[in-house]
């Protein structure tokens, strides 16, 4: 994961997972609806995945 992508997860969750899929985006979006803290933590690991 490059340092831009860890920025965008940072400060914009959803948006950072959009090449993910629609899962994806949907359950970061929830989470970061929330709380914006576990929104970034699951940004962070869906970006982290192969």
């Amino acid at each position: 994961m490059s340092f831009l992508r860890a920025l965008a997860c940072i400060f914009f969750p959803p948006l950072s997972v959009l090449d993910k899929g629609c899962g994806s985006i949907l359950i970061v979006l929830l989470l970061t609806i929330t709380g914006w803290i576990p929104g970034v933590i699951a940004a962070l690991i869906i970006n982290n995945k192969k």
